[in-house]
């Protein structure tokens, strides 16, 4: 097999302080969730991506924009390929030994996973991983699977690979999951951040309209983000309150481990009872045509970035108590900004949009309190200060 390593631009060859790699599998991501850590690097560091392969020609511009060098690979990100996971382990190997870099910092399972062990083997000196969300492989069902059990095994295996790897959360959960699955110990280097944080120069305040409510879910459509409860819920309250209106914003992946099956694709699709975008890159009109942002999530998120961005908006929000996702409602019941209610339960959900069908004025008080507990705890600015103390920038 003769191996290709892609360069799309130029490293750059000044002399920098540090030579960094960021390897990710939702290729996105890098400018959505990693876009302002990557211009805090960029100022005094040579920034590698290595990332699937980029067919957003949008995004190829943007990550130019950004100053990095991009590399990319055959990474699947969902699906089971063994010899698709050992080609990457040598694209990465091939990559960190042109670069020689001091830090490789990873995120999401397979860059984890098999980028931790090349990193190790290798000899790269900061090792940082970052778990956004432990996910499906540590949902009740897929733990005792055959590709739970190996993943669980291989986590275990990377992130002790080195002493050298420092692990980074985004909830104390999943920490104490990671404890008690006996995959790291409580000699392991870790940390937990606020998310991935979002940028409040971008996600402006806007005061929410209650003369014609509208609520907005932004997710994936898989089964574990709890699309079928927000479709029940939205037709159950059409029946009730036909002026009120429901939007969905997400990506159907048609062959993904989880996605919802096709006969409730094709009803979302039918726009009977809620309004369906597909994806979008901006979601930001669409939030700020909102009044309710909505996750009934039972997916082990890190703390989902959908719900952020609602709150930075000045948008109450109704969640699950689901790990990640009950890190954004404010416990201070003095400054309610949304409720959680409990996971796959149609009736709690269904419940707490009347609330606010008919308690109008609350939309906007716990709007208000939600775009402040944004500043307090998930401003980009920082979560990405705590980063680059981890990742060890000056």
């Amino acid at each position: 097999m003769k191996l290709q390593v892609s360069f799309l631009s130029k490293p750059n060859m000044l002399n920098n302080s540090k030579k960094i790699i960021i390897s990710c599998s939702s290729t996105g991501s890098l400018v959505n969730f990693r876009g302002k850590l990557i211009e805090e690097l960029v100022k005094n560091n040579q920034v590698y991506v290595f990332t699937p392969k980029i067919r957003d020609k949008k995004l190829l511009n943007q990550l130019n924009d950004l100053g990095v060098t991009i590399c990319e690979n055959n990474l699947m990100r969902n699906n089971v390929s063994v010899l698709g996971d050992i080609q990457y382990m040598m694209q990465l190997h091939k990559i960190i030994k042109r670069v020689k870099p001091d830090i490789f910092f990873s995120y999401t399972f397979k860059p984890i996973i098999f980028g931790s062990m090349v990193a190790s083997y290798c000899g790269v000196k900061g090792i940082v991983a970052m778990l956004t969300g432990l996910g499906y492989n540590f949902t009740e069902s897929a733990k005792n699977s055959t590709v739970g059990k190996i993943t669980h095994k291989l986590l275990r295996f990377s992130l002790n690979s080195s002493d050298r790897v420092k692990v980074v959360f985004q909830n104390a959960d999943d920490y104490r999951e990671l404890i008690e699955s006996k995959i790291i110990d409580n000699q392991s280097k870790t940390f937990i951040v606020n998310g991935s944080g979002v940028d409040l120069t971008r996600y402006e305040y806007s005061v929410p309209d209650t003369s014609r409510i509208n609520f907005l879910m932004m997710a994936r459509l898989i089964k574990a983000k709890g699309v079928r409860e927000y479709y029940e819920a939205a037709k159950t309250i059409r029946e009730k309150y036909p002026q009120v209106t429901f939007t969905l914003i997400g990506f159907w992946e048609t062959h993904g481990i989880d996605s919802i099956d096709e006969e409730l694709y094709e009803k979302i699709k039918s726009n009977e009872v809620i309004e369906f975008h597909g994806w979008v890159d901006d979601v930001r009109p669409f939030i700020k045509a909102s009044s309710v942002v909505v996750l009934p999530s039972f997916y082990r998120e890190g703390i989902p970035r959908s719900v952020q961005e609602g709150m930075a908006m000045g948008r109450a929000i109704i969640t699950t108590d689901m790990v990640g996702c009950k890190e954004t409602v404010n416990p201070d019941p003095e400054y309610p900004n949304g409720f959680l209610i409990p996971t796959q339960n149609v009736e709690a959900l269904v419940e707490k949009m009347e609330y606010f069908i008919n308690n109008p004025d609350e939309i906007v008080r716990f709007g208000k309190n939600g775009r402040k507990f944004t500043e307090e705890k998930f401003d980009v600015n920082k979560v990405n200060k705590h980063m680059l103390e981890i990742l060890e920038i000056n």
